[in-house]
């Protein structure tokens, strides 16, 4: 199976299955030097986990993250970074009765048609729960970043659920009240109108999509190539690959096609450091495919969660038979309150990894200084610690 790797040079490379063992990803291309935190990683996860509320599915993970490799003494080695998530509520027997008779719109029959066989349980590989590998990537990207000589700053939020729309709110409102409640969003006014949406599709056994606005700022100009490799196909990508995502856009995405030249086209002016800067933001902080150094900004829309214990018609290829079923088990009523993080996390990991492309970080060390090897962050050798003299290793003179 290929596809389980994400980047150029920052390369997310996961395993696991909904309900197998557990979880997990090999992240390559982390520049050695970057005091990584699992504690902060694992505040992603929590944002990401099952059971926040009762508009998200109570499975009952904890999602603990176990950093197994790539550091030393709290600092990266410049080597593979392995990371495992272990799973703890596996509950297989309510997908028994879709082993041969697919649920509908759900990659069951399709993983089967591919491969000849799949893993069942929870939906196996194709389960939303393999985002939590990505989150815990992107919570490394962040720290690369957060040390880095840029100030690059990324933060989404639930700006649509339903008919509901959030009010205008600024990067600073994101910050400060996105994770106040429990739909995610900056407006609490909007928040509330979505939890009522939500709790109504819930009890009705419904469920309903909805749209996630992110934004990053601090990102340097000239980041992205032509084509292929252009800044917004590369994100594209990243946000694409989200389960159950059906539109992407940055900059005014649809509405550009109402839009007219003369009043999209920006002029250029000099900034207070006297670089040229876009008059305006339309372009969502991209020119060309290749970031302009103003904010990129954009909205990640989801259709509404397709596991519902409403009656639905299937059939059984190892029978023969038309079916009636019932997706009964722990599922969400609506998709972005728990995909902020994941949102954020896709951007941090291709920004990180255009930002290594492009050199404005050194991919083997974050300090930049080649050759150098008497660091604050290598490891010291015990035999020069007086304090720990019954640990000293024989030197030669010694024998």
């Amino acid at each position: 199976m290929n596809g389980n790797e994400f980047g150029r040079l920052f390369r997310m490379t996961t395993y696991g299955e909904s309900h197998g063992e557990a979880m997990g990803c090999t992240v390559s291309g982390v520049p050695a030097g970057v005091e990584l935190s699992e504690e902060e990683i694992q505040k992603d996860l929590d944002r990401r986990k099952p059971g926040q509320s009762m508009i998200t599915t109570s499975r009952g993970e904890p999602d603990k993250v176990t950093i197994n490799s790539g550091i030393q003494d709290g600092y990266t080695t410049g080597t593979p970074i392995g990371m495992v998530i272990q799973n703890k509520d596996a509950r297989s027997g309510k997908y028994e009765p879709f082993i041969t008779a697919p649920r509908p719109s759900h990659g069951d029959y399709t993983y089967s048609a591919k491969f000849g066989t799949r893993n069942w349980g929870g939906g196996g590989r194709s389960s939303a729960r393999e985002t939590v590998n990505w989150v815990a990537a992107g919570g490394v990207a962040k720290q690369v970043l957060e040390q880095s000589d840029y100030d690059v700053q990324i933060k989404a939020h639930v700006c649509q659920i339903g008919d509901v729309e959030a009010g205008p709110v600024t990067f600073e409102d994101m910050l400060e009240h996105s994770e106040e409640n429990e739909v995610r969003c900056a407006d609490p006014a909007a928040a509330e109108e979505m939890r009522d949406v939500a709790d109504q599709h819930q009890k009705e056994g419904d469920s309903i999509g909805g749209a996630i606005y992110f934004e990053c700022r601090g990102v340097p100009s000239g980041l992205g190539a032509p084509r292929f490799d252009s800044f917004p196909s590369r994100l594209g990508q990243a946000m694409y690959s989200i389960p159950a995502v059906n539109d992407f856009e940055y900059g005014i995405g649809r509405e550009a096609r109402t839009t007219r030249g003369s009043e999209y086209t920006e002029n250029w002016e000099f900034d207070e450091d006297g670089h040229p800067t876009p008059v305006g933001n339309d372009h969502g902080g991209i020119q060309g495919g290749i970031t302009t150094g103003q904010p990129i900004y954009g909205e990640v829309s989801w259709h509404a969660p397709v596991s519902i214990p409403k009656t639905q018609k299937t059939v059984d290829w190892e029978t023969d038979e038309g079916k009636e079923i019932t997706v009964t088990g722990r599922h969400d009523p609506v998709l972005p309150p728990r995909a902020v993080p994941v949102v954020e996390a896709m951007l941090a990991c291709t920004v990180l990894d255009f930002m290594l492309l492009g050199g404005r970080i050194n991919p083997d060390r974050l300090d930049g200084q080649p050759g150098e090897y008497d660091t604050d962050y290598h490891p010291s050798s015990p035999q020069n610690d007086p304090e720990d003299a019954d640990t000293h290793a024989k030197t030669i003179d010694d024998e």
